[in-house]
């Protein structure tokens, strides 16, 4: 069991402590909006990493999705432990935990049919090619996401992902639930973060 210390903003997330450092190069949208994951995130996805660290076999990269951040704001955050490059982007929650389309996501579900997003630990599982185009299935590996498989929560791109849509609306469209992005985003998702990563979704 490593020393556990406290959670600062340069905190530590990997069973073997890695420092997360601070982003250089984030959009100005972003410019007030924290530039990593909340410390108290941070925690989670660290406690998280070690409890599915069997199933983890792509240690290379970590994903941490912030919904505390408006959804105008990068909050989707790919981490490389062995060289320290974080690389953040905007992605959106679904419209059942955002009924009134606020930006903000409000509330956290894995019920079927609720069209929202679910908090939790998620293992990065098959690529494939649907109706969003290349993609990315989840599965997920606590109970607040166990039924991401069935719900088919995904990772995948979305017109109202799209840099546009974030200008004319100042938010991000809504997915039913996906961890949805840009084409452009998407495409780097797909590559950075392989079959056997983590991805860790909440909020602080």
């Amino acid at each position: 069991m490593p020393h556990e210390t406290p959670i600062a903003r340069r905190g530590l997330l990997k069973a073997a402590a890695f420092a997360l450092p601070a982003l250089s190069g984030v959009p100005a949208l972003a410019a007030t909006a924290p530039v990593t994951p909340s410390p108290r995130l941070l925690a989670e996805a660290r406690a998280a990493f070690n409890r599915h660290a069997a199933r983890i076999t792509n240690k290379g990269v970590v994903a941490i999705a912030d919904y505390s951040l408006h959804s105008a704001h990068p909050r989707f955050f790919l981490y490389a432990p062995e060289t320290g490059q974080v690389t953040a982007l905007r992605v959106a929650h679904g419209r059942g935990s955002d009924p009134a389309h606020t930006g903000f996501l409000q509330r956290f579900s894995a019920q079927p049919g609720s069209a929202a997003s679910s908090a939790g630990a998620y293992l990065v599982a098959q690529p494939y090619v649907g109706q969003h185009g290349r993609s990315r299935r989840l599965i997920g590996l606590d109970p607040a996401n166990e039924t991401a498989m069935a719900r088919a929560i995904v990772i995948h791109g979305a017109w109202y992902c799209e840099p546009g849509v974030v200008k004319q609306t100042g938010k991000l469209g809504r997915s039913e639930g996906c961890f949805a992005f840009s084409q452009s985003d998407v495409e780097l998702v797909l590559e950075r973060l392989p079959e056997g990563s983590l991805l860790y979704a909440g909020r602080a």
